[in-house]
């Protein structure tokens, strides 16, 4: 069964993939008024979201946020599907990077390095810039259940030189790395909320406490890791601009949960400086501390 859906969607994903951009965003637009008002996708969630973080927006404007956020969604949906043939030259146009001369300097440091960056603006295209680094580039990622969509989503991706591992396969991976001298960067996107059972650390996010990802930070100071963090701006529809922050290099120095709850703080910088190009979709804040 898995094969059939998969034989039977693969060529519409195809065809939606060598669109020009031009029309590409006119089925976005049509896809946008599908899912937000005929299938009302996760709506309640997401107006719930929006309500608890921006309390300090009207409810205009956080209507304006909501609806704006629902459209960068499916825009960025599209966007995944087009990276399966869109060229080299077309992403290092709609994909830059600002000073990538701060990650290379890290990287004479002959460390791997932790990459902590959230679910805003296009982190599907973040892939891109493995083509510009001489580390191994890791994506940690959650495994489609669809095994025929997984090894879509790890070709695309292995285009730009990343290798994908599951969540599972992190530490690992990492540890091997770290036995072998073989130097990696890790991409993390922490900002979502973890398996209460595996929270270690409590903390704010956007003024709200809840549990917080602490995986990164806990990897960073075991092998010894340079941690960045990847600011994304959308400049654009279709055009994105990313720079790379140093947060810690000598993480194993840092009082505990100080780094997870510094990279909060450089979400929440984001989210409120544009917040609809936060994914609102997934129940963040769905946790009570008791």
């Amino acid at each position: 069964m898995q094969f059939i859906v998969f034989i039977l969607l693969y060529p519409l994903l195809w065809l939606i993939s060598i669109l020009p951009f031009r029309l590409l965003y006119i089925v976005s637009d049509a896809v946008y008024v599908l899912v937000y008002y005929v299938i009302r996708y996760r709506r309640k969630i997401v107006r719930q979201n929006i309500t608890l973080a921006l309390p300090h927006l009207s409810k205009k404007e956080q209507l304006a946020v909501e609806k704006e956020s629902y459209r960068h969604l499916c825009d960025m949906f599209l966007e995944m599907i087009k990276t399966m043939t869109i060229s080299e030259k077309e992403m290092d146009k709609r994909f830059t990077f600002t000073n990538l001369e701060l990650y290379q300097e890290l990287e004479k440091e002959q460390k791997s390095i932790a990459l902590m960056c959230a679910h805003y603006a296009s982190y599907e295209w973040v892939v891109s810039m493995n083509k510009h680094i001489s580390f191994e580039g890791y994506a940690i990622y959650k495994k489609v259940a669809n095994k025929h969509f997984d090894k879509l989503v790890k070709d695309i991706r292995s285009k730009f030189k990343a290798t994908l591992i599951t969540t599972r396969e992190t530490i690992p991976t990492v540890e091997k790395n770290y036995k072998t001298k073989h130097l990696g960067i890790y991409g993390f996107a922490s900002d979502q909320s973890p398996q209460l059972s595996k929270t270690h650390h409590w903390g704010t996010f956007m003024g709200i406490e809840t549990p917080i990802h602490t995986g990164a930070e806990m990897l960073a100071k075991r092998y010894d890791m340079n941690v960045i963090f990847l600011r994304t701006k959308k400049i654009k529809r279709g055009y994105y601009q990313a720079t790379f922050e140093l947060m810690f290099d000598n993480p194993k120095e840092v009082p505990n949960y100080q780094i997870s709850d510094e990279f909060l703080r450089r979400v929440e910088k984001q989210i409120y400086e544009a917040p609809e190009y936060y994914l609102w979709t997934h129940k963040r804040w769905k946790h009570k501390k008791k």
